[in-house]
């Protein structure tokens, strides 16, 4: 199947399939080693019905168990937009309104991209398996193998018996010499709750012995992955977050599917919080980011898309309100400070001075550059008249404290409050404030870096519970990212942990993924079969049978439905 036996006694007719076959495996090698040595990651098409990718393993759930981080071709069919955008489609939208005519285009939009990644069929994959490993052995090819090619990976659509998924192919070198290819088959199962029907250890095992020498020696490990914070499930209601926090251990001496992680095994977080989750005590101070971050687009662009008022009182009303209570101190205090969560408070700052408590009431409120010049002429006249004496901090530097400093000698400058001067003075207030709450972070850029920090920090204390020595320990790693790394919501912190700190949540809920396998062989000679059970496919081409509506099969079930998942190892040695 993968490797042509000796040529010798072969027919004439023999000869030239073969020598067909060879060539066409030198055609498929000069295609993926260019793909290789190429900076761009675009997708190649073969034969018009063929998509080669090159990409991070990491991306794929199902090759991430053999790749991992590695670069990898991926095969998959090529295909075509159900939709395109060409001269009769622009025609037809040259007759609409300019309002049906984006609605017309989105729709367009939508068609073209919601197809996702499609299989080829099981006998196609394997031909590709064939030629990449045929023009890896140097006895069979007079191809430059000195510098292997990425791993290659095709999409299979469940054709065979065995319902197969995935193909793949690695390299297995000695030094720079490739002496062998790994070849591996991944199959999958639709859900069950039935633990009846899933996979033994001893059934993997078995699985194991028919592929490998049955002398030798097996190991077994196993895995286990829960949710500890992100999306919830809400009377039956999915509740998407885009941040997670997930926990996967590892230990040997596996006795059972599905068996709990021992507090023996060894624990590592995985955190990725996207900023603006609402369940997090970071919530406002990222919404007083975003407001921040609004006025200065708007500067930039000359556009300014307000978000939505957090006060029903208008802007004016408040700032009146605001100035009155400055008379009476004791009246003034916002009441976030009077009623403030446990949680969040140290997060806020109990000495705002009066630039900085203005700017509070004005983000929330304001919807318009008429309301920044109003709430602002309000202040300016009352400084100017002496009604107000206000209190700033010392080393303040917006433009509205240097005019209260002046009004303690009677002498304020004219300030006209036409085109973008008063955004300019609120963001300066803003940005005031903010610098003090991020510890002298002045940059917009280092804000946004420094929040996610802090929204991590404060996540994985507040919701886990996590003591002081793993928290300092994870804003070092934070630190470290961000010292040399843009800001990037997808980044995935790891932080490694002993399971008995967070024993209170896995021994209780259901894993999302569960594996275990044996393996035989050590270094570039160890061959795996493994078994996973996980609440969604780890495979995304091909639909599976089930017998629960969502994605997702779990939620609060107290009888936890799988999908199955099995990957098989196979060692080719060339002569």
């Amino acid at each position: 199947m993968y490797i042509l036996p000796s040529v010798t006694g072969y027919t004439d007719h023999n000869l030239a399939m073969c020598s067909k076959i060879i060539s066409r495996a030198k055609e498929f090698f000069t295609i993926l080693r260019s793909l290789q040595d190429a900076e761009s990651s675009d997708p190649y098409i073969y034969e018009e019905e063929v998509q080669i990718v090159k990409m991070n393993g990491d991306g794929i759930p199902a090759v991430n168990m053999y790749c991992g981080n590695q670069t990898v071709f991926v095969c998959e069919k090529a295909v075509s937009k159900i939709s395109d955008p060409g001269d009769e489609q622009m025609t037809e939208a040259s007759n609409l309104s300019d309002g049906d005519a984006d609605d017309a285009n989105d729709s367009a939009h939508v068609l073209q991209t919601e197809m996702g990644p499609q299989p080829l069929s099981v006998m196609k994959a394997r031909q590709f398996l064939s030629w990449y490993t045929l023009s890896q052995n140097a006895s069979m090819s007079a191809e430059d193998t000195n510098l292997p090619l990425y791993p290659l990976w095709v999409r299979c659509d469940m054709s065979d018996p065995a319902g197969t998924t995935w193909f793949g192919a690695e390299t297995v070198c000695v030094g720079t010499k490739v002496t062998g290819v790994k070849l591996y088959s991944i199959t999958s199962k639709g859900s069950t709750a039935d633990k009846q029907s899933l996979t033994t250890l001893e059934e993997l095992k078995q699985e194991h012995k028919k592929r490998h020498h049955p002398s030798s020696v097996f190991q077994f490990s196993s895995s286990f992955a829960s949710l500890l914070f992100g999306s919830t499930v809400v009377e039956n209601t999915t509740i998407e977050s885009q941040s997670s926090v997930t926990v996967d251990f590892k230990w040997s001496h596996v006795e059972s599917i599905l068996e709990t992680p021992p507090l023996s095994s060894t624990a590592t977080l995985n955190i990725k919080i996207a900023s603006g989750d609402m369940r997090s005590p970071m919530f406002e101070m990222y919404r007083e980011l975003e407001f921040l971050l609004t006025l200065a687009d708007g500067l930039r662009t000359g556009e300014t898309e307000w978000m939505e008022p957090l006060e029903s009182t208008s802007p004016v009303n408040l700032t009146k309100a605001y100035l009155e209570g400055t008379k009476t101190p004791e009246t003034s205090k916002l009441k976030s400070e009077t009623e403030t969560p446990i949680f969040n408070s140290f997060l806020e700052r109990g000495d705002l001075d009066f630039v900085e408590q203005l700017w509070v009431r004005m983000r929330k409120s304001v919807t318009s550059y008429q309301d920044i010049g109003d709430c602002l002429k309000l202040v300016i006249d009352a400084l100017r008249y002496g009604d107000i004496k206000p209190w700033i901090h010392r080393d303040s530097s917006s433009s509205l404290s240097k005019l209260i400093l002046q009004s303690y000698h009677q002498q304020i400058e004219h300030v006209s409050l036409t085109g973008f001067t008063p955004v300019n003075m609120l963001l300066e207030m803003g940005l005031d404030k903010m610098r003090k709450d991020y510890i002298n972070y002045l940059i917009v850029i280092r804000l946004r870096k420094l929040h996610h920090l802090l929204e991590i920090i404060v996540t994985c204390s507040t919701f886990l519970g996590l003591p002081y020595d793993r928290l300092f320990l994870l804003t070092q790693l934070c630190l470290q990212h961000y010292r040399t790394s843009p800001y990037d919501e997808e980044h995935e912190f790891k932080l490694q942990i002993k399971p008995a700190l967070i024993s209170h949540f896995y021994q209780k809920e259901h894993p999302i993924l569960w594996g275990v396998e044996v393996s035989s062989g050590h270094g570039p000679r160890e061959v795996r079969t493994s078994l996973h059970l996980s609440d969604r496919p780890l495979v995304d081409h091909v639909i599976f049978e089930t017998d629960y509506p969502n994605e997702t099969v779990n939620g609060d079930s107290e009888d936890p439905a799988f999908f199955s998942t099995m990957a098989y190892c196979s060692l080719v040695n060339f002569a």
